[in-house]
């Protein structure tokens, strides 16, 4: 599962994989478990817990698929972070990558609710997305998304889903 901030993935990742009846492996969970054993974590700038969240993220699904365990991974995938995780993974799984899209407006206004709505969101640095965004210095729209030669299935997340759940999942399977 992939796509920018406020596209939905998380979302669309969990009810997939309730769908499929498997585990989703969500990185920013991870990253909030790492928090809650950080104390004192300010998110912003150089995260000393990007990389152990990456880490730790392409471990579980290292395990998990090497047991043969079918899982729904979500996490942003922009091509130059996260190709170089996923490769080594493709002789354990049959990776298929659903891509998340949403207008920018509509992502933004779901950041802004998140923000407002959940506590637990210390490691996503969305106020510092927000108020990035409102100073020009990044855009919603600058999401590169994950290059990888694998089936690859566009999801439409402005109202439900485009193409529907069930055809994600028979996509996936």
């Amino acid at each position: 599962m992939s796509g920018g901030p406020g596209t939905g993935k998380t979302t669309l990742a969990h009810a997939l994989a309730g769908e499929l009846g498997c585990p989703a492996i969500v990185r920013d969970e991870i990253k909030q478990g790492l928090v809650l054993s950080t104390p004192g974590y300010r998110s912003g700038g150089e995260d000393p817990l990007n990389r152990p969240a990456l880490d730790a993220f392409f471990d579980v699904l290292g395990v998990l698929l090497r047991a043969g365990v079918t899982v729904v991974a979500e996490a942003a995938y922009q091509d130059r972070l996260w190709r170089r995780g996923l490769e080594p993974l493709a002789p354990l799984a049959r990776i298929r990558v659903v891509r998340c899209e949403t207008p920018a407006a509509l992502a933004h206004d779901r950041i802004l609710r998140r923000v407002a709505a959940n506590p637990h969101r210390a490691a996503h640095g969305d106020r510092e997305l927000l108020a990035a965004l409102a100073a020009g210095e990044r855009s919603l729209d600058a999401h590169v998304p994950l290059a990888l030669d694998v089936p690859t299935l566009t999801v439409d997340t402005s109202d439900g889903y485009r193409p529907g759940l069930a055809e994600i999942a028979a996509f996936v399977l």
